[in-house]
């Protein structure tokens, strides 16, 4: 089966032929479902959410695909929003929960009125369509899988029950065309395969080594929150190795990249696997990564690489810290744009560096109480891990924060050194 074969009837999965339950769904979620029933339309979970469900898994979220067009949502539901220019969308709030509802697309396979394509990439895309169209448009097998509120049942267009059960991930439609239509296409199959650990089929991935340039026609904004998904999952040591992989990471972090192509005395930059490492053991035992650390992370070794040249060329280390970190940043936003507001806290996370190598006493003391220091010196202690940083270093400001409040005076004091006795 080499692409998703087209089904004259769909294959319908019966209630008994499946794990999905509705205690599995949430309450909002379930609420929009029968609403939407209730009222006479067509109303199904789609996507990851029903994906994860069959695996086993608890969805993160609940989307909602439906015949009603989006005005007749809005009608239905008193707190509902539309959303989105490229995809028109509706916002149901219930609480704290959002609903994501979208009415079935169509135009699959050709341009229709509503859809705007320039240069194969789709711009705008408001065609409205059947449950059928609806699947062939979505991109890969395993997300086009609809649960029908109406009979409990799984309606497979696409033969991704199939797929589900090889562990194999399978653009639908010809591969290229799908990925110029949205060239983030790319990054979502190596997210996929990383958090699933699929297989990609050989059609899906034999473009991912040739077309990752094509990612330069997306706004850089979007690809920063492309990142996030791609780092930010709990699985973000596969997805960098997949994306170096496949020559994406390059593509994200060129900088980095060049960098990591080099070793020092004979042993590979170890840095940033071991950064990705621990962010994906915070995010197991449930402790927060904020994106500043992890773009601090991910640009560090072009940042100390540029900050050594500075030095080379009389700089002062705080100095030369702070210019190549600008100069770094300025560059990496013509790629990937980092908001404003992660990058004042990168600065302070890498400048902290030389100073928390260096301080004793009260201005150790005081170091504490940057609002900082915590991401500085864990972004220490991975330094300390990579060899990069004295080891002492790093035990040293672990022993002083697991001190008593009282007694952290007493270890941040400097050492005196006896002077010798004078000989009589």
């Amino acid at each position: 089966m080499e692409s998703a074969k087209a089904l004259t009837e769909p294959q319908i999965i019966p209630r008994s032929g499946h794990i999905i339950s509705r205690a599995n769904i949430s309450r909002a979620s379930l609420k929009v479902l029968y609403q939407l029933k209730e009222a006479g339309f067509g109303a199904y979970l789609v996507g990851g959410c029903v994906r994860d469900m069959l695996l086993g898994r608890e969805p993160k979220d609940f989307d909602v695909a439906t015949d009603a067009r989006p005005e007749e949502v809005k009608r239905l539901f008193r707190r509902a929003r539309l959303i989105g220019r490229r995809f028109k969308l509706v916002h149901v709030r219930f609480g704290d929960e959002i609903v994501e509802v979208a009415t079935f697309r169509g135009g699959f396979g050709g341009e229709r009125k509503g859809r705007v394509i320039e240069d194969g990439l789709i711009l705008r895309d408001n065609v409205y369509g059947t449950l059928e169209e609806d699947a062939w448009r979505r991109d890969f097998t395993i997300n086009a899988l609809y649960y029908n509120i109406r009979d409990f049942s799984v309606v497979d267009y696409v033969s991704g029950m199939e797929d589900l059960e090889r562990g194999l991930l399978r653009l639908i439609g010809d591969p290229e065309q799908r990925y110029r239509e949205d060239p983030v296409r790319m990054l979502r199959a190596v997210r996929f395969a990383a958090k699933l650990g699929f297989r990609i089929h050989p059609q899906t991935e034999a473009p991912l080594f040739h077309h990752g340039p094509w990612l330069q026609d997306i706004p850089s904004a979007r690809l920063f929150e492309e990142t996030l998904k791609l780092f930010l999952g709990g699985y973000a040591l596969e997805t960098f190795e997949l994306l170096r992989h496949y020559g994406l990471f390059g593509v994200l972090f060129p900088l980095t990249e060049e960098r990591l192509r080099h070793e020092e005395a004979h042993f590979p930059l170890t840095f940033l696997a071991k950064a990705l490492e621990n962010t994906d053991a915070r995010l197991g035992e449930g402790k927060p990564v904020t994106p500043a650390f992890l773009f601090a992370a991910l640009l560090w070794e072009p940042v100390r690489w540029q900050a050594l040249q500075l030095q080379e060329r009389g700089k002062g280390v705080h100095e030369a810290l702070q210019q190549a970190g600008e100069e770094v940043m300025m560059r990496e936003n013509r790629w990937v744009t980092i908001p404003k507001r992660h990058r004042m806290i990168m600065r302070e996370i890498w400048n902290l560096q030389p100073r928390l190598a260096r301080h004793r006493g009260k201005r150790a003391l005081k170091l504490l109480g940057h609002p900082s220091f915590r991401a500085a010196y864990d972004f220490l202690m991975l330094r300390v891990a990579s060899g990069e940083e004295d080891p002492q270093v790093g035990a040293w400001w672990t022993q002083l924060l697991d001190s008593e409040e009282g007694k952290r005076e007493a270890v941040a004091r400097p050492r005196r050194r006896r002077r010798p006795r004078k000989s009589a």
